[in-house]
């Protein structure tokens, strides 16, 4: 029964991570909402910093990057509403997708080094 996330799963998830964070980074030209400030400066910030933290997992595994990744994903699923964005359709939906890949996989990581098991069955 596998126990724990391997360093190879890890590294799946962070480069994941790498991947979304640059995708958040990138959608305010990709998806044309450049010019709605909150929307575009959010996804330019947790995007970067989703991207930073990844990386820095890559190198060196700490617990607290999960943590700081797990809190950039829910704030990014949020963010639209709180911020007031929720009516940019384009915005809001990248932020919802990718907050909930990096907080999903954040989690993920998390769990699984805590060594607990898949299963009980």
């Amino acid at each position: 029964m596998l126990k724990s996330l391997s360093s190879n799963n890890r590294t799946a998830f962070d480069i994941v991570n790498i991947v979304a964070g640059l995708g958040l980074f990138i959608s305010p030209w990709l998806f044309g909402f450049a010019a709605e400030t909150y929307a575009a400066w959010n996804a330019w910030i947790v995007g970067a910093a989703i991207t930073l933290i990844a990386v820095a997992a890559l190198y060196a595994f700490y617990e607290a990057e999960e943590w700081c990744n797990l809190v950039l994903g829910l704030w990014a699923v949020i963010a639209p509403w709180l911020l007031g964005f929720s009516a940019v359709t384009a915005a809001m939906w990248a932020h919802v997708i990718v907050g909930l890949v990096v907080a999903a996989l954040a989690a993920g990581s998390i769990w699984f080094s805590h060594n607990h098991p898949l299963s009980t069955a």
